[in-house]
């Protein structure tokens, strides 16, 4: 699990990188960027309840994210703020090393 220091602990701070931030979109998964100033990284997970209804299917997608994005940690040293948003429900039947890789993928495209 990802440790709460590399998590957003504020509305405002999503808010933010929505409003600021970049978006890169593949076809279940979306990634928001910003640079942050507190020359930290932090991460989020949003998963709607129109992609999955049941509570305990989006916290599993979100438990493994935040497991991908963990792993994915030190080979990504850029201060910004990422927020995963995922668009289908079938990203719940993904292999995590297809999660990985999608993870990867993203946060490569976003220091470029």
């Amino acid at each position: 699990m990802l440790s709460s220091k590399y998590r957003f602990h504020s509305r405002g701070g999503i808010k933010y990188t929505y409003q600021k931030g970049k978006t890169i979109r593949t076809a279940k998964l979306s990634l928001v960027h910003a640079d942050n100033s507190k020359q930290k990284q932090r991460f989020s997970v949003v998963i709607s309840k129109k992609v999955l209804k049941s509570a305990v299917g989006r916290n599993r997608i979100r438990r493994r994210l935040y497991e991908a994005i963990r792993l994915e940690l030190p080979n990504f040293q850029a201060p910004k703020d990422c927020i995963f948003v995922v668009y289908s429900k079938e990203f719940k039947d993904l292999p995590f090393t297809e999660i990985q890789k999608q993870v990867r993928s993203l946060l490569e495209q976003s220091v470029i």
